[in-house]
Protein backbone atom coordinates (compact mmCIF):
# COMPACT_ATOMS: atom_id res chain seq x y z
CA UNK A 1 0.00 0.00 0.00
CA UNK A 2 2.88 2.36 0.80
CA UNK A 3 4.35 1.68 -2.62
CA UNK A 4 1.08 2.77 -4.18
CA UNK A 5 1.07 6.00 -2.16
CA UNK A 6 4.68 6.72 -3.12
CA UNK A 7 3.86 5.98 -6.76
CA UNK A 8 0.86 8.32 -6.72
CA UNK A 9 2.93 11.05 -5.08
CA UNK A 10 5.58 10.61 -7.78
CA UNK A 11 2.99 10.95 -10.54
CA UNK A 12 1.57 14.01 -8.84
CA UNK A 13 4.97 15.69 -8.60
CA UNK A 14 5.81 14.80 -12.21
CA UNK A 15 2.53 16.31 -13.38
CA UNK A 16 3.13 19.38 -11.27
CA UNK A 17 6.58 19.83 -12.81
CA UNK A 18 5.35 19.39 -16.38
CA UNK A 19 2.47 21.78 -15.77
CA UNK A 20 4.85 24.34 -14.30
CA UNK A 21 7.13 24.18 -17.33
CA UNK A 22 4.22 24.59 -19.73
CA UNK A 23 2.98 27.50 -17.63
CA UNK A 24 6.33 29.24 -17.87
CA UNK A 25 6.29 29.09 -21.67
CA UNK A 26 2.74 30.35 -22.08
CA UNK A 27 2.48 32.73 -19.14
CA UNK A 28 1.29 36.27 -19.93
CA UNK A 29 3.09 37.64 -16.83
CA UNK A 30 6.73 38.65 -16.62
CA UNK A 31 9.27 35.94 -15.93
CA UNK A 32 9.97 37.09 -12.39
CA UNK A 33 6.33 37.21 -11.37
CA UNK A 34 5.69 33.86 -13.03
CA UNK A 35 8.60 32.22 -11.20
CA UNK A 36 7.38 33.60 -7.87
CA UNK A 37 3.85 32.39 -8.56
CA UNK A 38 5.00 28.94 -9.64
CA UNK A 39 7.33 28.64 -6.66
CA UNK A 40 4.45 29.45 -4.34
CA UNK A 41 2.17 26.89 -6.04
CA UNK A 42 4.86 24.18 -5.96
CA UNK A 43 5.32 24.71 -2.21
CA UNK A 44 1.55 24.56 -1.66
CA UNK A 45 1.27 21.40 -3.76
CA UNK A 46 4.16 19.79 -1.93
CA UNK A 47 2.58 20.55 1.45
CA UNK A 48 -0.74 19.16 0.26
CA UNK A 49 0.89 15.98 -1.06
CA UNK A 50 2.79 15.40 2.19
CA UNK A 51 -0.34 15.96 4.26
CA UNK A 52 -2.35 13.54 2.13
CA UNK A 53 0.42 10.92 2.27
CA UNK A 54 0.51 11.18 6.08
CA UNK A 55 -3.27 10.79 6.27
CA UNK A 56 -3.19 7.74 3.98
CA UNK A 57 -0.33 6.19 5.96
CA UNK A 58 -2.27 6.66 9.23
CA UNK A 59 -5.38 5.08 7.69
CA UNK A 60 -3.34 2.16 6.39
CA UNK A 61 -1.74 1.60 9.80
CA UNK A 62 -5.18 1.64 11.45
CA UNK A 63 -6.45 -0.87 8.91
CA UNK A 64 -3.48 -3.18 9.53
CA UNK A 65 -3.99 -2.96 13.30
CA UNK A 66 -7.68 -3.80 13.05
CA UNK A 67 -6.83 -6.70 10.72
CA UNK A 68 -4.35 -8.07 13.26
CA UNK A 69 -6.94 -7.78 16.02
CA UNK A 70 -9.48 -9.65 13.90
CA UNK A 71 -6.99 -12.44 13.18
CA UNK A 72 -6.12 -12.78 16.87
CA UNK A 73 -9.80 -12.87 17.88
CA UNK A 74 -10.51 -15.52 15.28
CA UNK A 75 -7.55 -17.61 16.43
CA UNK A 76 -8.82 -17.41 20.02
CA UNK A 77 -12.31 -18.45 18.95
CA UNK A 78 -10.96 -21.41 16.99
CA UNK A 79 -8.77 -22.48 19.92
CA UNK A 80 -11.77 -22.26 22.28
CA UNK A 81 -13.90 -24.36 19.91
CA UNK A 82 -11.13 -26.95 19.63
CA UNK A 83 -10.82 -27.10 23.41
CA UNK A 84 -14.58 -27.56 23.75
CA UNK A 85 -14.52 -30.31 21.14
CA UNK A 86 -11.65 -32.00 22.96
CA UNK A 87 -13.56 -32.06 26.26
CA UNK A 88 -16.51 -33.86 24.71
CA UNK A 89 -14.45 -36.88 23.58
CA UNK A 90 -16.27 -40.19 23.88
CA UNK A 91 -14.65 -42.70 26.28
CA UNK A 92 -13.24 -44.69 23.38
CA UNK A 93 -11.25 -41.69 22.18
CA UNK A 94 -9.99 -41.00 25.68
CA UNK A 95 -8.68 -44.57 25.89
CA UNK A 96 -7.02 -44.18 22.53
CA UNK A 97 -5.32 -41.00 23.67
CA UNK A 98 -3.94 -42.80 26.71
CA UNK A 99 -5.90 -40.83 29.29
Amino acid sequence: MTERIDSNAGYFLAGLTIGSLIGIFFAPKSGERTRAYLSKKVKEGSKQARKKAQELRARAEDLVDSGKELVNETKEQIAAKLDEAGEDDPPEKSKAKGV
